[in-house]
């Protein structure tokens, strides 16, 4: 086959284009849809391996902090390869990864696939929207652009749902297994469909990646997440407390490195301009405390549900639902807003997630015997209507303060904050919520107070980080409407 190019300015678009986008959003669905799956197949995995608490949280935590650390090399990489290049290998390596953890014959084998499938997620995704950039017109982007929102907010729905029916189903009698072997077909159809369908962009080798900065980034981030996760299992010895010290210094060092390289000219992995740009690290810190507490959340919940009340992983997954139909209907209408009311919408999305989980704590801390998954439904949908409507107006309220020609940069580098707050609210919850299930179960609690009570303390870090956002929304400048700069695409996950 021979290679084929985006059309040149006045050239008619490419025919394929729309099957082309197909492609990409399917690739991107598996992505997106492997956030929630997992989730609900959490307690299998811990039962049918045998793992530790410790471990379970690894199993959450290793794919986002591999996700995470990679968007920001792997999109610069797809400068140098080749965006479509990059693209097609991130998916054959997402479904290779997805094999293994499927076949996964223990804990320790899991955690590191789900580090391996991480990674490809990150070289995929920033490609995404690079390819339906060029491939588009500009008269055609809106509405190929809206159809990424649209897919987003089906993955959230859809994958505590499909999650659930796979375990549940029990296929083959491979319980939590094939959450992760149904991507192997699709991610194969995906890779052979890209090949001949989407354009290949070419890539720059004159320029280079900035690989002292990603070490010193990624080393760093490790550095302070892992004691986290770990310490508890080891009774919080020195060395945690003295690797956090060192992961801060790391990430200082990066600073200092980062603007040396400005100064020369050179590549920087995150640019120095936003790096000094008050306003923007700003709002990588509200965006980083925001992100902590969702995926953190549903681990807790499903864990609450299953282990410690007997659901079926069908049952939890649909119980968990009403929060992504919230995201959905609130994605849709936050759209029609635009620019306006940022400020207010973000406070008004904190407000209502604090609401929601704190109206869920008071819930759970009352529970004895019983629980009702019809209680969950209320407060549930309340909190994703504020997730709906809380990211999209942060990443605007952000980026209204980043120079245009800062704005691609900014958009890829709040989305690898969002995904770091993700893998740090995983470690602090997972701490809250396994220190005192441990305790209680110690003392003597039944496994229904035990789960209850756990998972009523460490609801109450999202209604803190959440009131914060609440706070913070205020401390922004007021946007001006010219110097609006959105991301056209935000992945929510739950």
């Amino acid at each position: 086959m021979s290679d084929h190019h985006p059309a040149a300015a006045g050239a008619p678009p490419d025919p394929r284009r729309w099957v082309g986008l197909f492609v990409l959003l399917i690739a991107n669905f598996m992505n997106l849809i492997d956030v929630t799956i997992v989730n609900v197949a959490l307690p299998s995995m811990r039962e049918g391996l045998g793992a530790s608490d410790t471990q379970i949280e690894w199993v959450v935590a290793a794919y986002i902090l591999a996700f995470a650390l990679g968007l920001l090399p792997f999109g610069r990489l797809g400068d140098i390869l080749g965006r479509t290049t990059l693209f097609l290998w991130g998916v054959a390596g997402f479904t290779a990864a997805s094999a293994l953890c499927g076949l996964a014959p223990n804990i320790e084998f899991l955690i590191i696939a789900r580090i391996i499938q991480g990674l490809a997620g990150a070289m995929m995704t920033p490609q995404v929207l690079a390819i339906a950039t060029v491939t588009f017109p500009p008269q055609e982007r809106g509405q190929a652009f809206s159809l990424f929102g649209l897919s987003a907010g089906l993955a959230s729905v859809c994958g505590p749902i499909l999650g659930g029916l796979l375990i549940s189903a029990n296929l083959f009698g491979l319980s939590w297994q094939p959450i992760f072997l149904v991507n192997i077909p699709i991610g194969i159809a995906a890779v052979v469909a890209g090949w001949f369908l989407i354009p290949r962009l070419p890539g720059h080798p004159s320029l280079s990646n900035d690989y002292v900065g990603i070490a010193l980034f990624g080393l760093g981030i490790m550095a302070v997440v892992f004691p986290i996760v770990e310490g508890r299992a080891y009774g919080w010895p020195f060395w945690a407390f003295g690797m956090i010290v060192a992961g801060v210094a790391l990430i200082v060092a990066f600073v200092f490195w980062t603007r040396n390289r400005a100064a020369n000219g050179q590549p920087q992995l995150l640019n120095y301009d936003l790096i000094t740009n008050r306003q923007f690290m700003f709002g990588a810190f509200v965006v980083t405390i925001f992100a902590s507490g969702i995926p953190g959340m549903f681990m807790v919940i499903s864990l609450l549900l299953q282990g410690g009340f007997d659901f079926t992983p069908l049952e939890s997954g649909l119980t968990n639902t009403p929060f992504s139909v919230g995201v959905l209907i609130a994605s849709a209408i936050a759209g029609r807003f635009g620019a306006r009311y940022l400020r207010t919408r973000l406070a008004t999305a904190g407000a209502l997630l604090s609401f929601g989980i704190g109206w869920l704590h008071f819930y759970i801390a009352g529970v004895t015997d019983m629980i009702d998954h019809w209680a969950f439904l209320p407060p549930l949908l309340i909190a994703g209507i504020g997730l709906g409507l809380g990211f999209s107006s942060l990443f605007q309220l952000v980026l209204a303060n980043v120079p245009q020609r800062d704005a691609g940069a900014g958009s890829g580098a709040l989305q690898a904050f969002q995904q770091v707050g993700g893998a740090l609210g995983v470690a602090i919850i997972g701490e809250i919520f396994f220190t005192h299930l441990g305790n209680s179960m110690a003392a003597g609690s039944t496994p229904h107070a035990a789960f209850a009570d756990s998972t009523a303390l460490a609801l109450w870090y999202q209604v803190i980080s959440f009131g914060l956002v609440l706070v913070l929304a205020f401390a922004f400048k007021r946007p001006g409407v010219s110097r609006q700069a959105a991301p056209q695409h935000v992945a929510v996950e739950v």
